[in-house]
């Protein structure tokens, strides 16, 4: 009888493999590289720009930290980097929900994130509100709502602030935990280029 193992062996490592590639382009992270810039300068698309450099900046910014990294903080009363990446996440929430004008109503048991689950969906939440803004007019802008929800409680204000409130709050942030990255022994990647959005291999 012809023996057909080295054929379904190497049937089953194929479709093995081609599942692992699969996966690994469905996980692909947005922001490794920052994309290509807009037709124009009109209000939608430079606040995606904003949001795109945000996102560049957070992507690498938060590449490869270790678990010293995320415990680390510059003071008994300062966060740490681990806090700070969900400090960032919650203010992503805010970025994607405006432009639908739609509330965001912290949970009373918010779920707790590891740090890998924490970048995915921070940078999922930051592509996903610059492909929002991108190409809106003026016009279609100022139906934008920065909305926070408490109980019955509603407040409501301008897209203006969120460009000097969380997108400015985020930048700085992601900021900071480049500072604390390498306070604690984990420089960011020297290759990163954020003038360029570009990261030399």
């Amino acid at each position: 009888m012809k023996n057909d193992f080295p054929y379904q062996f190497a049937t089953i490592l194929f479709i093995l493999m081609a599942y692992s590639n699969l996966q690994a382009q469905v996980m692909e992270l947005p922001y490794k590289e920052i994309p290509a810039y807009p037709p124009d300068y009109t209000s939608g698309n430079v606040i995606s720009r904003m949001i795109d450099g945000l996102g560049y900046r957070y992507y690498w910014a938060t590449e490869g930290l270790t678990q010293k990294n995320l415990d680390y903080k510059p003071s008994e009363d300062g966060r740490t980097v681990m806090e700070t990446l969900e400090h960032i996440h919650t203010m992503s929430n805010n970025i994607l929900l405006a432009p639908d004008a739609k509330p965001y109503e912290r949970p009373k048991n918010p779920p707790k994130y590891s740090y890998k689950e924490l970048r995915a969906l921070t940078l999922q939440n930051l592509n996903a509100a610059s492909n929002k803004v991108l190409g809106k007019s003026p016009e279609e802008m100022e139906h934008f709502k920065v909305i926070f929800k408490q109980g019955e409680r509603t407040s409501e204000f301008p897209y203006w602030n969120m460009i000097n409130g969380m997108i400015a709050d985020c930048i700085q942030h992601t900021g900071q935990i480049v500072l604390m990255r390498r306070a604690s022994g984990n420089p960011q990647n020297p290759n990163v280029n954020v003038f360029l959005g570009k990261t030399r291999e």
